[in-house]
């Protein structure tokens, strides 16, 4: 296992005693699982997970269900961030599609029962893998895990946004260009520092947008550990915080970016060996599911990702400056904005300049 991915499991598996700032009151909460989720029984347990810095969860042990809640951290808070009721939306729309989350129960606006907005879905039994070399599987079933996951994401892509009721969930169109202005915009908004690479990207970017647009549901942030497994196969895909509809050689190229940021990914023949596919052999696998041809602005769409990634940390950053992050461990996962920003900027230095 790598150390990174070493570190993230045991600060971020599992579940943990709730944050003293982040309690919820059961006898607000049990009225509510009450009139919405059948079956439920009394509250027995309320865990927090580690994980979820960006959006506390908390697993919530009831007579006869586990179930997840999900809510806005408490606090002052960045325009359009940690939109819980966009996650609900679009877990409840896939539900009955081919792309596997878990069943809902509901939206709670009203803060007076957990504090802040909320919803609620079915907690799944299954696994999260944290590291992306698959040390505990044979080499058989890191194929079968790599394969499986690449074709949730196609299916999501092929999903039609119009018929589960997501025709007004985003703008269709221009998808590159307003993450472009989101992503800067918020950045900005959260900058602790003067990062010299995140100035050329939010300078750059913009005016060399491909043209190649098109729309579907994008995840936004569709990786290996958001997301449960059984047997190898995806029982279900977390983290929607960041869906929309989008462009979805974006979406994939996001997901590929592993090969890029982890040193193990460089070395082909031990790839081969373990069963793990290379960047190129993955992205074909997309191509055949999907029959995109992604080669033209593959590189783009790199740096692009890695920009949008480094300004994700940077709002950690700044909500570890306003005391509102969820996780200790949010400085350090904050502070890799420079090492991405740098990667990113000679990614288009290297193939744009």
């Amino acid at each position: 296992m790598t150390h990174d991915a070493q570190m993230y499991e045991k600060i971020f598996s599992g579940t943990k005693e709730v944050a003293e700032n982040l309690k919820i009151d059961p006898l607000k909460l049990q009225p509510w699982i009450d009139a919405h989720v059948p079956g439920a029984g009394l509250i027995q347990t309320i865990e927090q997970f580690k994980g979820g810095q960006s959006n506390p969860t908390y697993k919530i042990i009831t007579e006869g269900k586990n179930l997840v809640l999900r809510r806005k951290p408490p606090g002052k808070l960045l325009p359009s961030a940690h939109a819980v009721d966009r996650e609900y939306r679009v877990i409840t729309a896939l539900y009955e599609t081919d792309v596997p989350v878990p069943k809902t129960y509901g939206l709670c606006e009203d803060e007076d029962v957990a504090g802040t907005a909320f919803f609620m879905m079915d907690c799944l039994d299954g696994h999260i893998y944290w590291d992306p070399m698959l040390p505990s599987l044979s080499k058989e079933r890191r194929i079968k895990v790599y394969k499986n996951k690449n074709k949730i994401l196609a299916a999501l892509h092929s999903v039609d946004y119009k018929k589960v009721g997501l025709e007004d969930y985003g703008k269709p169109g221009n998808y590159v260009a307003r993450q472009v202005s989101r992503w800067s915009k918020q950045y900005r908004a959260s900058e602790t520092d003067n990062i010299e690479a995140m100035n050329n990207l939010i300078e750059w970017l913009p005016n060399n947008i491909p043209d190649d647009d098109e729309t579907s549901i994008v995840h936004g942030d569709y990786r290996l550990d958001n997301m449960i497994m059984k047997d190898q196969e995806v029982i279900g895909v977390l983290d929607w915080e960041l869906s929309t509809l989008g462009h979805p050689v974006a979406d994939f190229s996001y997901h590929c970016l592993t090969w890029r940021t982890e040193p193990l990914y460089y070395d082909y023949e031990k790839l081969k060996e373990l069963g793990v596919p290379n960047e190129m052999e993955y992205r074909d696998m997309y191509s055949e599911a999907t029959g995109k041809d992604l080669s033209a602005n593959w590189e783009f769409y790199m740096a692009f990702n890695i920009f949008k990634v480094a300004a994700i940390c940077q709002g950690i950053l700044g909500r570890v400056r306003d005391g509102t992050a969820a996780s200790k461990h949010a400085e350090d996962r904050g502070m890799k904005v420079y090492p991405l920003s740098e990667g990113a900027w000679s990614i288009v230095e290297n193939n744009f300049k």
